[in-house]
């Protein structure tokens, strides 16, 4: 394949500059996830909105990309061989850009596997819930008479921070070092204060957590990542 030829999807979001990576997405907790990765690691890139409209989403040129219509995705005109590379999921994209660059992943395989293990606890587990928990919380409670949905979401909310609670004890980051299940975790956790579900949570009964939260947010990249790309 040829970038940007080959790819339907810059059609739609055209490369201004076709030999950096291509991120297509929209500043959510999935979203933050890939432009504070690319801005820790200082590698250069292009963001394109991609918008949860079904007519960014669902478009032929995004689904061209990503089959899911979920954000984020990206194109890497110098992917594996050389050959440009196109990705979705989130957590992928962050393995392969650690790989790329050697950095936030561990290389030592023990410790590389935890740091991999706390991914996944992110992608299986506080997204899915926490996202679940916006929905019923803030999106849609006063559509939804049933208390059972957004009891449960609540209750597993509160059952995962205390996972997260204990694995910080005595350390700043989430496997001891700063890595890619920081950056998946942190805007998840920020996602609560969005919810205006703090309360009803408990948020302050997790002080290691509170205080993980804020050291994520004080990193320089972080702050430029949760803005990128700008909703307007």
């Amino acid at each position: 394949m040829t970038f940007p030829d080959d790819f339907p999807i810059t059609q739609k979001w055209p490369a201004k500059n076709p030999s950096v990576l291509q991120l297509y997405s929209f500043p959510t907790p999935n979203g933050v996830k890939v432009s504070t990765m690319l801005e820790e690691i200082g590698l250069p890139y292009e963001a394109h909105k991609v918008t949860l409209k079904d007519e960014d989403v669902k478009s032929p040129e995004f689904l061209s990309l990503n089959p899911n219509n979920k954000i984020p995705a990206i194109i890497d005109p110098d992917g594996p061989g050389g050959k440009p590379f196109g990705l979705w999921e989130s957590g992928a994209i962050l393995i392969y850009l650690a790989e790329k660059t050697g950095k936030l992943l561990p290389k030592d395989p023990a410790q590389r596997y935890r740091v991999i293990q706390w991914l996944m606890f992110q992608m299986g587990g506080v997204g899915p819930m926490f996202g679940q928990l916006g929905f019923f919380y803030k999106f849609a409670g006063s559509a939804v008479q049933d208390p059972i949905p957004r009891d449960r979401y609540i209750a597993e909310t509160k059952r995962l921070l205390n996972v997260i609670e204990g694995q910080l004890q005595g350390q700043d980051w989430i496997c001891g070092t700063f890595s890619i299940a920081d950056i998946a975790l942190g805007g998840w956790l920020r996602a609560l204060e969005i919810y205006g579900a703090r309360d009803t949570v408990g948020w302050t009964g997790y002080p290691n957590t509170v205080a993980y939260l804020d050291r994520y947010l004080a990193r320089p990249a972080v702050q430029r990542g949760l803005n990128i790309p700008p909703r307007t």
